[in-house]
């Protein structure tokens, strides 16, 4: 059964200062605009629209808040660097992004989706770049992974977690992919782990 199954949409934000109170503990969504985020949260939460997908990457503007259980939070934040989007428009979700990854005390940890076939971009390294001084936890979900041959499948994990290693002690990778359901389990058991009020008072190593 889906660790989000009581999932429960409650609000959406625009600016960093309108912000609901931090409390409980929050896992953050992030990844570029076409990385699939919107069907990821969409297959861990077993549902089919809890997140919009869209077929034009850029669509998720705000940052979106949903209940799983008390005091445990999903939040989708916009997908970063899809070109159509106006640069002023993109600054903006920049700052919005930024702004709640780099201060946002309820903040648990982060699930950062990439497309298998295109990973560690230069704004990934990016994001990266912003949460390393927080201490925050974060987990790449290597999306897509279904449309990469096995052999090629488990050379893009390896190098990422190379990758990775070499940026923080707190990043780990796994291969993901909505339509095959590959991954769901694992992806669940760490954002349980991270939303356990078992484990709120615990600090990251930065």
């Amino acid at each position: 059964m889906s660790l989000f199954r009581n999932i429960e949409f409650l609000t959406t934000v625009a600016d960093t200062r309108m912000l609901p109170p931090a409390r409980g503990a929050e896992v953050a969504f992030v990844g570029r605009s076409n990385a699939g985020k919107s069907s990821a949260i969409n297959a861990l939460a077993n549902r089919k629209r809890m997140a919009f997908v869209s077929k034009t990457p850029g669509r998720t503007q705000h940052l979106n808040f949903f209940s799983v259980g008390p005091d445990q939070f999903l939040v989708d934040l916009p997908g970063y660097g899809y070109a159509a989007v106006p640069a002023a428009e993109r600054d903006r979700w920049n700052e919005l992004i930024g702004g709640y990854l780099q201060a946002r005390e309820s903040l648990r940890g982060v699930v950062l989706i990439m497309d298998a076939r295109h990973p560690m971009g230069v704004l990934d390294y990016q994001l990266l770049d912003w949460l390393k001084p927080t201490g925050v936890p974060v987990h790449v979900l290597l999306s897509k992974a279904d449309k990469l041959g096995s052999q090629q499948a488990k050379s893009t994990l390896t190098f990422v977690n190379t990758s990775l290693q070499e940026l923080g002690k707190n990043y780990t990778a796994q291969l993901f992919s909505s339509p095959r359901k590959i991954g769901i389990l694992e992806a669940n058991k760490l954002i349980g782990g991270w939303l356990d009020p078992r484990n709120r008072n615990k600090k990251p190593p930065v």
